[in-house]
Protein backbone atom coordinates (compact mmCIF):
# COMPACT_ATOMS: atom_id res chain seq x y z
CA UNK A 1 0.00 0.00 0.00
CA UNK A 2 1.29 3.55 -0.96
CA UNK A 3 -1.45 5.63 0.68
CA UNK A 4 -1.87 6.12 3.96
CA UNK A 5 -3.66 9.08 4.20
CA UNK A 6 -6.01 11.02 1.40
CA UNK A 7 -7.41 14.30 1.65
CA UNK A 8 -8.56 16.85 -1.15
CA UNK A 9 -10.20 20.36 -1.25
CA UNK A 10 -11.59 21.01 -3.78
CA UNK A 11 -13.18 24.18 -5.93
CA UNK A 12 -15.00 24.90 -8.77
CA UNK A 13 -16.21 27.42 -10.95
CA UNK A 14 -20.47 28.32 -11.14
CA UNK A 15 -20.92 30.76 -13.15
CA UNK A 16 -25.08 31.68 -11.98
CA UNK A 17 -27.33 32.18 -15.12
CA UNK A 18 -30.29 34.78 -15.19
CA UNK A 19 -32.54 32.65 -14.17
CA UNK A 20 -30.66 32.32 -10.60
CA UNK A 21 -29.50 28.56 -11.09
CA UNK A 22 -26.08 27.62 -12.64
CA UNK A 23 -23.76 25.05 -14.15
CA UNK A 24 -20.02 24.20 -13.61
CA UNK A 25 -17.53 24.96 -15.75
CA UNK A 26 -14.75 23.77 -14.24
CA UNK A 27 -13.18 22.10 -11.35
CA UNK A 28 -10.03 21.65 -9.64
CA UNK A 29 -8.99 18.87 -7.26
CA UNK A 30 -6.65 19.91 -4.79
CA UNK A 31 -5.47 16.10 -3.37
CA UNK A 32 -3.13 15.86 -0.69
CA UNK A 33 -1.43 12.36 -0.37
CA UNK A 34 -0.11 11.04 2.32
CA UNK A 35 2.77 8.35 1.99
CA UNK A 36 4.80 6.34 4.61
CA UNK A 37 8.39 7.47 3.23
CA UNK A 38 10.02 9.67 0.82
CA UNK A 39 10.96 6.90 -1.86
CA UNK A 40 7.19 6.48 -2.63
CA UNK A 41 6.53 10.13 -3.64
CA UNK A 42 7.31 9.39 -7.13
CA UNK A 43 4.80 6.42 -7.39
CA UNK A 44 1.95 8.30 -5.73
CA UNK A 45 2.17 10.89 -8.21
CA UNK A 46 2.44 8.22 -11.09
CA UNK A 47 -0.30 6.57 -9.72
CA UNK A 48 -2.71 9.73 -9.26
CA UNK A 49 -1.82 10.81 -13.16
CA UNK A 50 -2.85 7.09 -14.22
CA UNK A 51 -6.04 7.54 -11.99
CA UNK A 52 -6.88 10.38 -13.47
CA UNK A 53 -6.72 9.57 -17.03
CA UNK A 54 -9.21 6.48 -16.05
CA UNK A 55 -11.50 8.74 -13.24
CA UNK A 56 -15.01 8.17 -14.54
CA UNK A 57 -16.16 11.14 -12.68
CA UNK A 58 -14.20 13.57 -14.76
CA UNK A 59 -14.92 11.08 -17.61
CA UNK A 60 -18.80 11.77 -16.85
CA UNK A 61 -18.97 15.19 -16.91
CA UNK A 62 -19.15 18.02 -19.34
CA UNK A 63 -16.59 20.76 -17.88
CA UNK A 64 -12.94 20.47 -17.00
CA UNK A 65 -11.57 18.43 -14.18
CA UNK A 66 -7.96 19.45 -13.29
CA UNK A 67 -6.08 18.11 -10.42
CA UNK A 68 -2.93 19.78 -8.46
CA UNK A 69 -2.19 16.63 -6.73
CA UNK A 70 0.87 16.42 -3.49
CA UNK A 71 2.09 13.76 -2.75
CA UNK A 72 4.34 14.29 0.79
CA UNK A 73 5.35 11.55 3.76
CA UNK A 74 4.17 12.33 7.76
CA UNK A 75 7.92 13.03 8.75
Amino acid sequence: MIAVDYIDSATGIMPETSNEGGHFIEVMLNPIVLVKEISMIDKANELHKKANELCFISNSVNFQVRHNPTAKTQY
